[in-house]
């Protein structure tokens, strides 16, 4: 007579498919945030059980980093908006219409999943989150900094700031309309900053 209990397979799945399961972890941090989802749901999201994810993923932090940045680079076309040479008032102007567009897309998963975790409750996901948010000021700042190193650093941090205001609007239901009428009022109060320049 055969076990049962012995002959079951054990652990992930062979054809585990990490990035699915990345994009699953993402849907359910973005429509709840990290606090509102326990590991059971992002387990069977994954279709894994919770001894699988630890082994994944390390630990539900962890699963919430990686997300983080699967999210990060794939949830705006950064690199291509702000490419060398473009003009700089122009380019940041459409990254603040695309992600106005973006954030208000899903209803399920409004605003940025990275500026949402920055302002969480749990110290450690609201760090991994504010890791990458750093890295997008960062971004802006570099892209300036060759033509308008005086405003590199003010300009990055109003691009943030309006961001995160988009991101939370879009989370309380602001549609897209008007999301993008404050993106194109942004994007003329960053031409005269670097008009000024």
């Amino acid at each position: 007579m055969i076990d049962k209990e012995k002959s079951k397979p054990r652990g992930r799945p062979r054809q585990f498919d990490r990035d699915a399961a990345l994009d699953q972890a993402q849907a359910l941090f973005h429509a709840h945030g990290y606090e509102g989802v326990g590991v059971a749901s992002l387990a069977e999201a994954m279709g894994i059980n919770p001894p699988s994810l630890y082994a994944a993923f390390g630990s539900k932090a962890e699963l919430f980093g990686e997300v983080l940045g699967h999210y990060a680079r794939s949830a705006l076309p950064v690199d291509d908006l702000l490419a060398p040479g473009s003009d700089p008032a122009q380019a940041l102007t459409r990254l603040l219409h695309e992600a106005a567009t973006i954030y208000a897309a899903d209803p399920q998963a409004p605003g940025c999943l990275v500026l949402e975790g920055a302002r969480g409750a749990d110290r450690q996901a609201a760090g991994l989150a504010c890791t990458w948010k750093a890295a997008s000021r960062e971004r802006v700042r570099d892209y300036l900094r060759p033509v308008h190193p005086g405003q590199a650093d003010v300009v990055a941090d109003y691009m943030v700031a309006i961001m995160s205001g988009m991101s939370a609007d879009a989370r309380g239901g602001m549609p897209a309309a008007r999301l993008v009428a404050v993106a194109d009022m942004a994007g003329l109060a960053i031409k005269a900053m670097l008009a000024n320049a």
